[in-house]
């Protein structure tokens, strides 16, 4: 049987415009990762949409034009996300439904993220709502990435679900939940409560005696070390039983921009907790989700392409 999606027309409007908003996404995360590393989270107080009472915030106010912008931005992807959606409508109701799902649920993350980032300034950033708030954001962002993998690829030579399946399924959740308890850590104020790195003050694993920001922050990275783990693990089995090479490129990257995330962990130590690497940081963070969302994505067309006996496998 010929490949069913292979027939389905690309859309090149849409991927162009869902490409762009989930670009912007990711750039509105580490614009979120600027405005917390800035302490401008409440640079516009607890108005919102206004700043401060006023549309526009005062010229002398850099924190209140940190957080003014950051709104801004929001707003941007609003406008791309709708015109997403629109596109979506137009070249997928009758056909690629999981495509036209996938960006209606990116829609609904979008609302919900905006509402969360009005409850974050009216409660004074807590942290639970400002680790949901990023949580949200990550989901909006593989929505997005997802439709667009679903819209383009095409699976060349399907194969069925295994052991490297599985482990891209294992570390897109060890990306989240590393995001999580990363956004947790900076949240409940414990980013410098290990002032040491790999290890805590005084060569500690798990720093009980150090109180519980130590021991939040150990565990934030405790899990970075198991992702690390499994990650290995993932490219390797790829490498072995795959042999697009654009499933091979992506869990490659995805390697490649984790070791870069953990060094600008460090470097967010050793700094202080400097602005520009925290917020690289979490924009790597970001990257690596995005790259596994992308894998994962990939993975679950060639699955369902095999089971419709598409192609054979090889």
């Amino acid at each position: 049987m010929a490949n069913q999606q292979a027939q389905q027309p690309i859309s090149s409007s849409f991927a162009a415009i869902c490409l762009a908003t989930a670009a912007l996404t990711l750039g509105l995360i580490v614009f979120g990762a600027v405005v917390r590393v800035m302490e401008s989270g409440l640079g516009c107080g607890n108005d919102w949409p206004l700043c401060n009472g006023a549309i526009f915030p005062p010229l002398d106010n850099i924190a209140a034009w940190i957080e003014w912008l950051h709104r801004l931005f929001a707003l941007l992807i609003g406008f791309f996300g709708l015109a997403t959606l629109a596109l979506a409508r137009r070249h997928y109701r009758r056909h690629d439904r999981p495509v036209l799902k996938l960006v209606g649920l990116a829609a609904l993350l979008f609302v919900i993220q905006s509402a969360l980032g009005a409850i974050v300034v009216f409660l004074d950033l807590p942290p639970t709502f400002v680790t949901l708030h990023l949580g949200v954001a990550m989901l909006l962002l593989a929505a997005l990435l997802g439709a667009l993998v679903m819209a383009i690829y095409a699976a060349p030579k399907p194969f069925a679900a295994d052991s490297a399946s599985t482990l891209a399924h294992i570390n897109a959740l060890f990306a989240l939940l590393i995001i999580l308890t990363g956004a947790l850590v900076r949240g409940s104020g414990a980013t410098l409560a290990c002032a040491e790195w790999p290890l805590c003050n005084g060569g500690a694993l798990l720093p009980l005696d150090q109180g519980a920001l130590a021991v939040i922050h150990m565990i934030h990275r405790l899990s970075v070390a198991a992702m690390a783990l499994s990650l290995f693990l993932m490219i390797r089995q790829v490498l072995q039983q795959r042999k697009e090479t654009s499933i091979r490129l992506f869990a490659l990257a995805a390697g490649g921009a984790y070791l870069l995330q953990t060094g600008s962990g460090a470097m967010f130590v050793f700094s202080a907790a400097g602005p520009a690497w925290g917020a690289l940081h979490v924009g790597l963070a970001a990257t690596v989700w995005g790259l596994l969302i992308i894998l994962v994505a990939m993975e679950r067309i060639n699955h369902l392409s095999f089971a419709r006996g598409d192609l054979k496998s090889t």
